[in-house]
């Protein structure tokens, strides 16, 4: 599952992200063998972007992007897209509260696991619903949990609110 090609501009309201974080959110280049503004770490990538349904493609893009990088085999880069897609979605549907709100997604791989996180700034839980055939939504963590290996809450970064929503994939067969 691949984003649009189409370059996603923020809108003007758009709040500052990390430094050198700009590139990756607009699904553009990042420099090979590791994430901008976290000196070239590899296996890692770390970004904020607004709180808004708009970024959804951006994101999805920014992430197929860095698991390209890590060689990640097709089955694992298109379920961990779309298990983050879901993770994103959910914190801006449930979790947004203004149009300055922000998301930070956190890729991270070892050498056996691929770990993404989604922190948002809001206390509430997010919780699995059961869904009934014809709801058009409901579905986010039992998406997430039908591809991960595992998933999960913790708590927010020190001196920040909200929580952080991850989930793991096991690396079976990448390449490292």
């Amino acid at each position: 599952m691949t984003g649009s090609r189409i370059p996603h501009r923020a809108p003007s309201s758009a709040p500052a992200r990390h430094e050198d974080d700009t590139a990756a959110a607009l699904g553009e280049d990042v420099p090979p063998g590791g994430a901008p503004g976290h000196g070239g770490e590899p296996g890692r990538l770390c970004s904020t972007v607004p709180a808004d349904p708009s970024w959804a493609s951006a994101v999805r893009r920014m992430v197929t992007q860095h698991l390209a990088r890590l060689r990640l085999s097709a089955d694992q880069c298109d379920s961990a897209v779309l298990a983050t897609d879901e993770l994103f979605a959910n914190a801006v549907r449930h979790a947004s509260r203004g149009p300055r709100d922000t998301v930070t997604l956190t890729v991270e791989r070892t050498a056996r696991t691929l770990r993404v996180t989604v922190a948002d700034r809001s206390p509430l839980l997010p919780r699995r619903r059961a869904a009934d055939a014809a709801a058009e939504s409901g579905r986010g963590l039992a998406i997430v949990a039908a591809l991960a290996d595992d998933w999960g809450l913790a708590p927010p970064e020190p001196g920040t609110p909200g929580k952080r929503v991850w989930f793991t994939l096991s690396l079976r067969g990448a390449a490292s």
